[in-house]
């Protein structure tokens, strides 16, 4: 029987571990931190874990939950870090794959052998002590929200700004912000909440932006807004989606200028959503003010494109996150500008036993489609799925990059897009074919 190394115990990683357990695979996981949960373990001691302490789920617990394990009924519609890192240990408790992870860690390299199999270096956090262990295949569940992207080039002055530089991955709570004046910069999900809670304790907070993004609420008409994905709605053409959803934020919300915020230059679903509540009212009491990019810094202030200029005392950089894999080696796998080659975003063509769990930016929840992914790889490990030709698969690879380029805006955040119910649809039928070339295999 084959082995496999899972790398990482976040909510990808114990999907992967779940699904092995279950299809009688044996694996060993291994994960930096003392505990699972990995993004959504507040004050993780890993130290990769961005979650702060007001942080909760931007989709609905429906949408967010595993197939295999649902989270109790009595759950909020919309739980915080707390809830889902106590889910997590009850789904890892429930199937018994406590036993199965190396806590405290460290994945330092993954490397080929020249017998296909895959040799993995670990090193324990508290000992020091290395050890090396061989493979079958390996499959990275080690996120992508943890090596936090700076603007680059710097913004000028950056070194001449006299107040404080963070980037939203280090934000914890709003009290180191009491009476300052506060820039975030951005409008995504982190820096919208960073930018709301700090707009309670501080003197000024300011929010810049590039561009503007569609603020879709939590709820329409009485209903967490994600339940749209099982309507009617999510089975018409993309197009008509995107109509439909821009009909109901209107009729909801009104238009974002009124609030003080551009209009966005694209189509809603032509971007990652950005979700928030209570953006829109914070701007509606005046408690946070718009700015388009900054130009530059001073020692005090910051001027933006527009000429205008602001006395900042601290600069939260809400910016994105990288995808870095510090074990492999770049010829293996390069994650430059997040854009990696992979088939189905699961695959990597030419490295043999080599799988990513969990490297998808969806239109959705990341859990459940983890856990559909690691189905796929288990038909792969067992033979009962086969991979179509290397040419095949960068044909796909190719095909998918233009449809991003097609719909969305350019951007380091779009690389790995996916919309979750087309991809649970693309992950099936992929199964399908996979099946039929092994039966294909198998008789000749």
């Amino acid at each position: 029987m084959r082995r496999v190394c899972v790398i990482g115990a976040g909510s990808s990683g114990i999907a992967a571990c779940q699904v092995l357990a279950a299809r009688g695979i044996p694996y060993d996981c291994f994960e930096l931190g003392s505990q699972v949960g990995g993004n959504w373990r507040y004050m993780n001691d890993n130290g990769l874990s961005a979650a702060y302490r007001s942080l909760h789920i931007n989709t609905s617990r429906q949408v967010m939950e595993y197939a295999s394990y649902p989270m109790p009924h009595d759950t909020p519609d919309y739980p915080g870090h707390a809830h889902i890192a106590r889910y997590f240990d009850a789904f890892v408790d429930h199937f018994g794959l406590r036993e199965s992870i190396a806590f405290g860690t460290e994945v330092i390299d993954v490397a080929p052998g020249a017998d296909g199999r895959w040799t993995v270096r670990c090193r324990h956090r508290d000992t020091e002590r290395e050890t090396a262990r061989t493979y079958d295949a390996v499959l990275v569940a080690n996120g992508h929200h943890w090596k936090a992207r700076w603007p680059q080039p710097s913004l000028p002055g950056t070194e001449a700004f006299a107040g404080t530089q963070t980037h939203s991955h280090d934000y914890r709570t709003p009290e180191p912000f009491t009476d300052r004046r506060v820039l975030v910069l951005g409008v995504g999900n982190s820096a919208c909440d960073i930018a709301v809670e700090t707009s309670r304790v501080s003197r000024r907070t300011v929010l810049a932006m590039r561009r503007g993004a569609h603020i879709i609420p939590k709820y329409l008409f009485g209903r967490p807004t994600d339940h749209l994905t099982n309507s009617w709605l999510a089975r018409a053409p993309h197009r008509v989606q995107g109509l439909g959803l821009e009909l109901l934020l209107r009729l909801s919300r009104g238009r974002l200028s009124d609030y003080g915020l551009p209009a966005p230059s694209h189509r809603v679903l032509a971007a990652h959503p950005t979700i928030s509540d209570d953006l829109l009212t914070r701007l509606g009491h005046g408690d946070i003010v718009v700015r388009p990019a900054p130009r530059r810094l001073e020692a005090h202030r910051v001027v933006f494109e527009d000429g205008t200029a602001e006395d900042i005392d601290a600069i939260v950089y809400a910016t994105g996150y990288d995808i870095s894999f510090p074990f492999l080696k770049t010829e293996l796998i390069d994650p430059g500008g997040n854009d990696l080659n992979l088939y189905h975003r699961v695959v990597a063509p030419d490295q043999s036993g080599l799988y990513f769990i969990g490297l998808i930016q969806p239109l959705g929840a990341i859990m459940p489609l983890a856990e559909a992914q690691a189905h796929w790889v288990a038909d792969l490990l067992l033979g009962r799925c086969a991979l179509p030709t290397r040419e095949e698969m960068l044909s796909e690879i190719d095909t998918y990059g233009e449809r991003l380029r097609h719909r969305y805006v350019a951007s380091p955040r779009h690389t790995i897009q996916v919309d979750a119910r087309a991809y649970t649809r693309e992950l099936a039928r992929e199964r399908k074919r996979g099946a039929a070339r092994a039966g294909k295999h198998a008789a000749r």
